[in-house]
């Protein structure tokens, strides 16, 4: 590490994960912000920068970067299908790489790190306790750019690091749980209207009218849902439908 570096105590630390999950509304703003305090906490931000990469469904993406550099090299191997970050967070253990120039182990990705000018590297993982897998990963520009110190100081931040980016996980998770909710609710609406107004017209009752609109869906090749609107916007005039809650 850098020795302009200068770690801040371990209170103020826990205190600044906390208030980046407590203060910020929108999770992707959050996990930047994590991986840019990250870096700067653990390493001199002048030579280091850092990234989060998260695993779900077996498809690794970098969710937060401290600048574009990091992405590219996550990126990397992602496309090679391993890597010191992969690495990391799949055998649940630190991959340090010193010197860059004298790794072989991961030939795609010493290459763009070569062209990013990164010296060393430094892959954690997160422990997210099975709703995911993740890691926090260090790119230094300097070669042997962390030392065991810094690697021990790297141990103790990601143990509350990791429980912000849970925190953080779940939060997305209940999130889109809700959009989901309302994008269903809304797709109910939407139907129940045009099947009133199939039982209006036709003076039929709901079982018919449910038939007359899947049928109309099949013969036209159409989501239930988009012949649904059509029927509602031939009467109304309105496209959209919105459905409303009480609070």
């Amino acid at each position: 590490m850098a020795p302009e570096s200068n770690p801040l105590p371990l209170h103020h630390v826990i205190d600044q994960l906390q208030d980046l999950v407590l203060k910020t509304d929108d999770v992707k703003v959050m996990l930047d912000e994590l991986a840019a305090f990250s870096a700067a906490t653990l390493a001199d931000p002048a030579t280091a920068f850092c990234s989060i990469t998260l695993i779900q469904r077996k498809k690794p993406v970098t969710v937060a970067s401290s600048q574009q550099g990091a992405v590219r090299l996550d990126e990397a191997q992602y496309d090679a299908g391993d890597g010191p970050c992969l690495t990391a967070i799949r055998e649940q253990i630190i991959i340090h790489v010193p010197e860059m120039g004298d790794e072989h182990r991961w030939p795609n990705f010493r290459a763009v790190a070569k062209y990013e000018g990164v010296g060393s590297s430094l892959s954690v993982p997160l422990a997210l306790e099975g709703e995911a897998e993740a890691g926090l990963n260090l790119y230094s520009t300097r070669s042997h750019g962390f030392d065991g110190q810094d690697i021990d100081s790297v141990q103790e931040y990601v143990r509350h690091a990791s429980k912000a980016l849970r925190l953080a996980v779940r939060i997305s998770r209940l999130a889109e749980t809700k959009n989901n909710l309302v994008a269903a609710l809304e797709s109910r609406t939407v139907i129940d209207l045009a099947v009133g107004a199939i039982m209006a017209q036709n003076r039929c009752s709901q079982d018919a009218a449910v038939k007359i609109l899947k049928l109309a869906s099949s013969a036209r090749n159409m989501k239930l849902r988009d012949v649904a609107e059509t029927v509602v916007s031939s009467l109304s005039g309105e496209r959209s439908v919105y459905t409303h809650f009480d609070a």
